[in-house]
């Protein structure tokens, strides 16, 4: 235990980084290394990041994460990813909790239209929202950050952190999730005569989380969720992509027949393709074997993880930037993102057969430098990073 300054307070620091969390049977980390290497590949990145990537916020007491592209100064997405890896990497950030306060404050500060306890996903210049729906990928992270930073400060400080994510846990189910086949919407826009009410963003199915979302309120309805994405995912597998295991950014008619999204039907023409959304399956589905060992989570990533073995001849250098389901490479796609690349590297951690390719994918990932990278490609990478390490940890 270790105990900080913070504000004016002193803050006991219970689950310092770094934790070397004993995760599920079987699972592997990169063994050429130690683990004091490992931990400090983590925090040197981890420096870097936060330096390029925490901003002051419209008022002292506010932080948000860069976004990096014109127009958007802060994503929900971004501050989920921000308040995840704070609360991770307090003990060895001294500054942590206060950081992570300031994150809160901001979201706190830019509430969606449905609800005060989830984030309105976008702002602009001078701090002003976009608009006032809300991206339920964002409000999820946000969630859990809150279950974790009440295990890491507990909740006698100025914010009640377990309270705080009761609110919004509940108001993610509330706005956030189809009542009727418990997939996750796309935002709190999509309302039951929506014609996208029974459609879903693959990624968003984040069962680690939602595990500790059931364990918090006891109701029944996240093990509703859990149950029913794990069957959507399992017949997506094994209909649209028996090769490769993957699944598409967007699922549409999930009431009914449920099929891949059709080109440029909400992001881009590969919306029914592994892309940009969809790369971050790996890692929320291996995350939930990690932690809970779900051998539904284990089956699927093990099939991925064959599959991008074989298809990159075990060479991390030969993985694309997208792919169709069939597991071929999205044409053009033959450059370098950390974002499919590093949840690439959560998955193989699940079983012993891929530590040549674990070891691989480690180092390939490391020697990337933040400067050649944008907000979502470095924030994954050190998310992920935190994870494999054996980092992470449930709340």
């Amino acid at each position: 235990m270790l105990l900080f300054a913070v504000g004016g307070i002193n803050a006991q620091v219970l689950k310092p980084f770094p934790q070397h969390t004993i995760y599920a049977n079987g699972s592997i980390r990169p063994n050429h290394l130690s683990r004091q290497q490992l931990d400090k590949q983590v925090s040197v990145f981890y420096d870097q990041w936060k330096a390029r990537y925490v901003k002051t916020g419209c008022d002292k007491n506010q932080y948000y994460i860069w976004f990096e592209k014109p127009g958007k100064e802060c994503v929900s997405e971004g501050q989920g990813y921000g308040m995840l890896i704070t609360v991770l990497m307090a003990g060895y950030d001294k500054a942590a909790q206060s950081t992570f306060n300031g994150l809160y404050n901001y979201y706190k500060a830019h509430p969606a239209k449905t609800s005060p306890y989830l984030m309105a996903w976008a702002q602009g210049k001078n701090c002003k929202d976009i608009d006032r729906s809300t991206a339920t990928d964002g409000d999820m992270d946000i969630a859990y950050s809150l279950l974790l930073a009440a295990k890491q400060w507990g909740n006698n400080g100025n914010i009640n952190y377990q309270q705080e994510a009761k609110n919004m846990i509940t108001a993610v189910m509330q706005h956030e999730i189809n009542p009727i086949t418990y997939s996750v919407l796309l935002s709190d826009a999509i309302e039951h005569d929506s014609r996208d009410y029974f459609d879903t963003r693959s990624s968003d199915f984040m069962p680690a989380h939602f595990k500790a979302f059931e364990s918090t309120l006891k109701n029944s309805k996240w093990q509703k969720a859990i149950d029913n994405n794990y069957r959507l995912f399992s017949l997506m597998q094994s209909k649209y992509s028996a090769d490769a295991g993957i699944v598409p950014d967007f699922i549409r008619g999930i009431n009914k027949l449920p099929k891949p999204a059709q080109a440029n039907y909400l992001e881009s023409a590969y919306d029914g393709f592994y892309n940009y959304n969809a790369c971050r399956v790996p890692w929320r589905i291996a995350s939930d074997y990690l932690l809970y060992s779900d051998k539904r989570a284990l089956n699927m990533v093990s099939k991925i993880n064959s599959w991008i073995k074989q298809t990159t001849d075990g060479n991390p250098d030969n993985i694309s930037a997208g792919y169709t389901l069939d597991g071929n490479d999205i044409k053009g796609r033959y450059f370098e993102a950390l974002s499919f690349i590093a949840p690439f590297t959560v998955s193989a951690t699940v079983d012993k057969s891929n530590q040549v390719w674990l070891n691989k994918l480690w180092d390939y990932l490391v020697a990337f430098k933040l400067r050649d990278y944008d907000y979502y490609d470095n924030s994954i990478k050190m998310l992920n990073m935190i994870i494999v390490s054996g980092n992470y940890w449930k709340p």
